[in-house]
């Protein structure tokens, strides 16, 4: 299983609004006879990928994905069906599929005579690449990272209003990698008047990533001329409203959003409860004044305080990422 999460990670980013699926094959003796991932949307799943390589060694063999089979006929015929043809006689899934469309093919492959276990790494898996997509189909609405970079005492610039750089190279070049495997970027007008960003997925020497993510500003403003995200490629939605935002990248099958500023948009989707993961790369350094990282975010009173549950923390060079999500407590 942990060889097929890695398979998933090589694709997370370029299968949308498909699930990035990682599939192994194992032979009668046990020995991986093929690995697979999900191909770009209109080509191959997981699974079929997988059993193209392993070909007859599958037969009498086990299938270990990350995801439930398909059991509907979509741009591509049900993985269930190739499983079944191919002779594999069990599968291991770490997730079920969520999606009514698909869901079925646990009973399906049982129906056939295979034997169907699931929960190997299922944490680990759900919260791996398949979390914004699962995410997607339980709630109805893209998945909302925000990320953001401040100082100990929580600023994300100088008083002055310039904020280059707050993080080492080490973050930033993680970040850069954290977009190359996002659908969409999101800042607000202000960003882009304030920091003129390009908004890439670049390697620390300087090359662009293979996926680039759909850049995305919003709010009412005109953006400057000859800004970089002043480009015909560039969706720029106006509206403040952060359900009305996800709508529109919803509606591009855009499953997975990382939002990136400033401090008004953050507070807006906080707000609306619109973010599902908070990434917050903090230096160990302190500005005493300049624009917090988070702007009104409808708290008033500290029984309204805005609790995160903390996933994980790491050192990323001379800074410290906190990896954290919505408490289930809620505002408790």
């Amino acid at each position: 299983m942990r060889r097929a999460l890695a398979a998933s990670m090589r694709v997370h980013g370029t299968t949308s609004p498909n699930p990035p699926v990682g599939c192994v094959i194992l032979d009668p003796a046990g020995d991986v006879a093929g690995v697979g991932a999900t191909a770009p949307p209109g080509g191959p799943h997981a699974e079929i990928v997988a059993l193209a390589e392993a070909g007859g060694r599958a037969a009498g063999g086990t299938a270990v994905v990350t995801l439930e089979p398909c059991a509907h006929h979509g741009r591509t015929p049900p993985c269930t069906t190739a499983l079944i043809a191919a002779g594999i006689r069990v599968v291991h899934a770490a997730v079920p599929d969520p999606n009514p469309r698909a869901a079925g093919g646990a009973t399906a492959l049982r129906e056939a005579g295979v034997a169907v276990v699931f929960g190997p790494l299922a944490d680990e898996v759900g919260r791996g690449p398949l979390r914004a997509w699962l995410h997607a189909v339980r709630t109805g609405r893209p998945h909302v990272t925000w990320k953001f970079a401040a100082t100990l005492d929580g600023r994300s610039a100088a008083a002055d209003g310039t904020s280059r750089w707050i993080t080492g190279p080490e973050a930033r070049a993680q970040v850069h990698a954290l977009r190359a495997t996002a659908d969409a970027i999101v800042v607000g007008t202000g960003t882009v008047v304030a920091d003129d960003p390009a908004l890439t997925a670049r390697r620390p020497d300087g090359t662009a990533y293979p996926h680039q993510p759909l850049r995305v500003v919003v709010g009412y403003r005109d953006l400057p001329c000859g800004a970089q995200l002043d480009t015909p490629d560039v969706l720029h939605v106006h509206s403040h409203d952060p359900d009305a935002v996800l709508t529109t990248l919803s509606e591009r099958g855009v499953v997975d959003v990382l939002l990136e500023g400033g401090p008004r948009v953050a507070g807006a989707f906080v707000a609306a409860g619109r973010v599902d993961r908070v990434l917050a790369y903090l230096a160990p350094a302190l500005l005493g004044a300049g624009p917090a990282a988070l702007a009104e975010a409808g708290v008033g009173t500290i029984g309204d305080i805005r609790r995160l549950q903390v996933d994980a923390v790491h050192r990323v060079g001379s800074d410290v990422l906190i990896d954290a999500r919505p408490s289930e407590r809620g505002n408790q």
